[in-house]
């Protein structure tokens, strides 16, 4: 079981192209991370501006530590966030399989 969050982002106008660089690097550095199973940067096919973060975790603890990182605090909140018109995370636990 792994702890998945998706987080959809919108640039404000023209910032699309200063966003995705400092995201790569916030993914290669997220990579990195104990307990970090994936962290994926997709962006809009009929939306440029639309940015879709895929991270996936062993746990919440491990996501939660991978928010007070430097790297987090520096590139997210300090250098993405303020080039944002907006800005969601949903959190995701799996399910118990079901079966038929």
């Amino acid at each position: 079981m792994s702890y998945v969050v998706v987080a959809r982002y919108r640039t404000r106008e023209g910032e699309e192209n200063t966003v995705l660089p400092l995201l790569d690097t916030m993914a290669a550095a997220s990579r990195q991370e104990p307990g970090n199973l994936a962290y994926r940067v997709h962006q809009g096919t009929e939306d440029p501006r639309a940015i879709v973060l895929y991270e996936e975790y062993v746990s919440e603890a491990d996501f939660t530590a991978h928010c007070a990182t430097p790297h987090f605090q520096e590139i997210v909140l300090g250098k993405v966030v303020p080039l944002l018109e907006s800005r969601d995370v949903l959190r995701c636990a799996p399910r118990p399989e079901v079966r038929a």
